[in-house]
């Protein structure tokens, strides 16, 4: 299975909520800050769109987490 199909199947916007929540930011002040359109994360809230694996990477820097953070079953306690 490649690396791209096993982020479609495990990836949880939950988790970049979560995130979110706890560091006081909005899906838009996150846009603006790593340059990720707010479509592209408006689609990946409505499961339209899965983000790869790049998008995931700048995601967890920007969030100072591991990739694997964003992935089903992990928690960010």
């Amino acid at each position: 299975m490649s690396i791209e199909r096993e982020v479609k199947n495990m990836f949880s916007y939950a988790v970049f909520d979560d995130l979110c929540k706890k560091n006081h930011k909005t899906p838009y002040q996150v846009s603006v800050d790593t340059g990720i359109a707010t479509s592209t994360l408006s689609n990946w809230k409505m499961g339209n769109y899965t983000p790869k694996a790049d998008k995931i990477k700048i995601l967890a820097d920007y969030f100072g987490v591991t990739i694997e953070t964003f992935l089903k079953g992990v928690k960010t306690s």
